[in-house]
């Protein structure tokens, strides 16, 4: 919906801007804060240069060169982030072996009122700083020489233009670097205008789901100004200037950061790392006087886990404690729970303090299990980089793929499709040759251990419950469902006639076994609706049919890798089942996303080749099965990398409803049905591929037919 209103609005602009300008001859409208690129003017051209700090070189040791940008009046060029979806200042580098090129130093942005948004704009004579380290192989008296191409966009209220500077610059190498004076004002102008690294400053940042908590420790002594505000580099972030808020908790600045989620363009990436510079018309840091500070690039850090209040606690241990009871409801662990208490009974000679003893003893096994248990997870936890939180997990892709296997694997298998954990039943009898308290302590081990296969889909909500709690509540939490496991020994084993109260096995546990089943599936079913935002909606069909492998790998496993089947037929079942279960998780993982595709127009085609940029087009359809094994098979991320690195734009022509223009394109290419995919690089004939496609293939075609010369200026 937020899309709908996006493009609305700005097709409303584009005619308001069209009626009140039509007078001007062909008019490329920008919008000011959303550009579309035009087609550059006399009036509209920057003056571009490439200036180096030293005159010469010594081998090894970094100097610095400045991008400088004199933009005509009314225009202006863009940050790193650009708060819409305008290209910043970026240079390509085509340098000596030996040499390497540093990031791209931004000066301060000025925040931008556009009509759809605000955003970060240089105007003037911006200077853009790069370190560059020479090889330390160079001679003296010999030439370095580097190469490279910057580009950027500029625009005004009406229009955005394209532009771009080849560099070349060659300078004498000397056993001495020799500053250039006639450049010195402007680099130290440059330095003295744009973010400051000064030391004392702190920086760490936390995800909080819909927002990213940024926490800044300033030097002692530091005031934070009132009309500070963050800029951020990476793109889904909003400024506070964009809405963001900040606040000061003790000596602490919190910027709470809104996510930006998508623009006129479609979804954004959310990344795991954040940069940028804090800016105020007030000096912030107090030793150099610097109005703005660099905030270098740094991942997540996770946020302290936060105790529940009381209110809030009590429920939770609730929800634990009677998990741990209906794991004794599980089939392979209820029928042998008055086995136990009559071993308990034997051993103790009806004596119902000694019975009681093993009773303890037995539950004991069971608390100590459980701790070792839960420990190895919180361990896993605290040296996680991950995120902690419930939430937070479901972002991350494979951890909602495991939540989805986890319930419809132990569905099919409560359902009784194949069984997990039958090995338990055999734990009471067992009991009858241990003897002694050790015995017991033991036998509530192995009973924990036995137990939990069978009963990992009750564990999984409660783990989730706990998994954020700090220490104490976190091994309360599975103290009480641990004790919730063990309550029904205590109590058998103080009060033996109570096992005559139990009902007995039967029927009626495989019902409720069953019955059970049908909520896990359901709960599977929910994770799947979010994964399905981790993957490629076209491919969800491969995602299905991993499910129904999955599947029958848990039948094949049920039905020959069963005790009472010969040994022949058991190994046979068992690697019948690894290999359907491989194949199902294989499928079922999604195919990898990179490749963004467009729309395919044969206008579009052209206008692509009549830019020098190639193209890339894929005729399919949601119901062509060879089609969605490509999508799968042939785009890996090396492939992807290639597309991107020498400008190919992927285009596809979606032929799922009947669409006669793609019938007839197909047909001018000899096929009469899909998938054909096509490569069109300027200046020779259109490439049709095999059907089949491998990531070895597209590497090769691509490789061998899009020279880098090619490259457009737009990336997949």
């Amino acid at each position: 919906m937020r899309k709908i209103l996006h493009f609305f609005s700005a097709f409303l602009v584009f005619l308001a801007l069209s009626a009140a300008h039509a007078q001007e001859e062909k008019p490329d409208f920008g919008f000011g804060g959303a550009g579309i690129p035009g087609a550059a003017t006399e009036k509209s051209k920057t003056v571009a240069k490439l200036i180096p700090e030293v005159s010469a070189v010594q081998p090894g040791k970094p100097f610095t060169v400045a991008l400088l940008l004199s933009h005509p009046e009314g225009w202006h060029s863009y940050f790193a982030n650009s708060g819409g979806i305008e290209q910043p200042v970026t240079i390509q580098w085509t340098l000596p072996e030996g040499a390497s090129a540093g990031p791209l130093q931004y000066p301060v942005p000025h925040v931008h009122e556009g009509p759809l948004n605000k955003g970060f704009i240089f105007e003037g004579s911006p200077v853009f700083l790069i370190e560059i380290t020479p090889p330390a192989s160079l001679k003296p008296d010999s030439k370095f020489e580097l190469k490279g191409k910057a580009a950027w966009q500029i625009c005004n209220p009406l229009n955005c233009v394209d532009e771009d500077l080849k560099i070349a610059l060659s300078l004498p190498v000397k056993a001495a670097a020799e500053i250039d004076a006639a450049q010195s004002a402007l680099f130290a102008q440059a330095r003295a205008e744009g973010p400051a690294s000064p030391a004392g400053w702190n920086f760490r940042s936390e995800n909080a789901g819909k927002q990213v908590r940024l926490l800044v420790t300033p030097p002692a002594g530091t005031t934070m100004p009132t009309d500070i505000d963050f800029i951020p580099e990476v793109r889904y972030l909003a400024s506070v200037s964009q809405g963001s808020t900040v606040s000061q908790q003790g000596g602490d600045w919190v910027f709470t950061l809104n996510r930006v989620t998508e623009n006129v363009l479609g979804k954004i990436e959310q990344g795991k790392e954040v940069s940028g510079m804090l800016v105020s018309k007030s000096a912030l840091d107090t030793k150099s006087g610097a109005h703005a500070v660099l905030v270098p690039s740094h991942a997540f850090s996770k946020p302290p886990a936060k105790p529940l209040s009381l209110a809030d606690f009590l429920p939770v241990l609730g929800g634990m404690l009677i998990g741990g009871l209906i794991l004794n409801l599980m089939p392979c662990v209820f029928p042998v729970l008055g086995l136990k208490i009559m071993g308990f009974v034997q051993q103790s000679g009806q004596d119902r303090r000694k019975v009681a003893m093993h009773g303890f003893a037995f539950a004991i096994g069971v608390l100590i299990s459980f701790w070792v248990i839960s420990g190895i997870l919180f361990v896993l936890r605290e040296n996680s980089t991950a995120e902690i939180g419930w939430g937070y997990q479901l972002q991350n892709k494979w951890f909602v793929y495991g939540l989805v296997m986890l319930f419809y694997v132990f569905g099919l298998s409560m359902f009784g499709l194949f069984e997990i954990g039958a090995s338990a039943t055999g734990v009471g009898g067992k009991l009858q040759s241990k003897d002694g308290l050790t015995g017991s302590f033991f036998s509530g081990v192995l009973a924990t251990i036995a137990a939990t296969p069978c009963s990992a889909p009750i564990l999984g909500p409660a783990i989730g419950a706990a998994i954020v709690l700090p220490t104490v509540q976190f091994f309360t939490a599975f103290t009480v469902m641990a004790l919730g496991l063990a309550l029904p020994y205590l109590l058998l084993s103080l009060f033996p006639k109570l096992i005559d109260m139990l009902p007995r096995p039967g029927a009626w546990m495989e019902s409720f076994k069953q019955a059970m089943s049908f909520l896990l599936i359901g709960a599977a079913g929910f994770f799947f609706w979010v994964y399905m935002d981790h993957v490629e909606p076209d491919v969800l069909l491969l995602v299905i049919f991993g499910m129904v492998f999955i599947a029958m790998a848990g039948w094949i496993y049920g039905r020959w890798a069963t005790p009472y089947r010969s040994a022949k037929a058991r190994n046979i079942g068992r690697f019948a089942t690894v290999l359907f279960a491989a194949l199902g998780f294989y499928l079922a993982t999604g195919p990898y996303k990179g490749l963004h595709w467009e729309r395919w127009s044969q206008g579009k085609v052209d206008d692509y080749l009549d830019k020098d940029v190639p193209v890339y087009v894929d005729f399919t359809a949601k119901w062509c099965a060879t089609c969605q094994v490509n999508k799968k098979v042939a785009y890996t991320p090396e492939v992807v990398a290639l597309f991107k690195e020498r400008g190919i734009i992927p285009l596809r022509a979606d032929k799922t409803k009947p669409d006669p223009e793609i019938d007839a394109k197909v047909a001018e290419f000899g096929r009469a049905a899909i998938p054909v995919n096509v490569l069109y690089v300027p200046g020779k004939d259109p490439i049709v591929t095999p059907e089949i496609l491998t990531p070895d293939y597209m590497k090769e075609l691509i490789i061998r037919e899009v020279p880098l010369s090619t490259k457009g200026d737009k990336t997949p």
